[in-house]
């Protein structure tokens, strides 16, 4: 809704309350980001709703993720350049059900290389100070700091 400076004005209501219709359009979008529609035809009839419905609401609406504002930390490790290292680094986070967003290694030098991490906790996750002495512990980790996060 705009008001009369043409600026947009967002609020966040429980979906509780929101007539079925944006629930819908929420569905269909998620199907179609996710690759489960082909096409908007596909999603709309799966979630059943009109295409005109879909189109008059899908640039309007968007869920709101709590957890997408928190919880999101961002390592910077020095490892060896061997075979296994960073491998052994992903699956610890793996034990700890981190949803990893970015990984980005750099080339090599002098028998190491840096990599930066950029993770999501789940709400009941391990502690940040706890993951990173078990980063620590893996053979080949030389170091392991937190540049953004908890």
């Amino acid at each position: 809704m705009a008001d009369s400076d043409n600026k947009r004005n967002l609020v966040v209501v429980s979906s509780d309350v929101l007539p079925e219709i944006i629930s819908k359009v929420l569905d269909a979008k998620r199907m179609l980001a996710r690759g489960d529609a082909r096409n908007s035809s596909d999603a709309c009839r799966a979630v059943g709703i009109s295409r005109s419905a879909y189109y008059k609401y899908k640039d309007s609406v968007f869920t709101y993720e709590e957890r997408l504002t928190n919880k999101i930390i961002s390592l910077y490790l020095t490892l060896c350049d061997e075979k296994g290292v960073l491998s052994a680094v992903l699956s610890k986070l793996y034990e700890h059900s981190v949803n990893i967003l970015t990984v980005n290694q750099n080339i090599p030098v002098d028998g190491v290389a840096t990599v930066t991490i950029s993770f999501r906790f789940e709400e009941n996750g391990i502690s940040t100070p706890l993951l990173q002495e078990e980063l620590r512990a893996l053979a080949g980790v030389v170091s392991v700091k937190i540049i953004s996060g908890e």
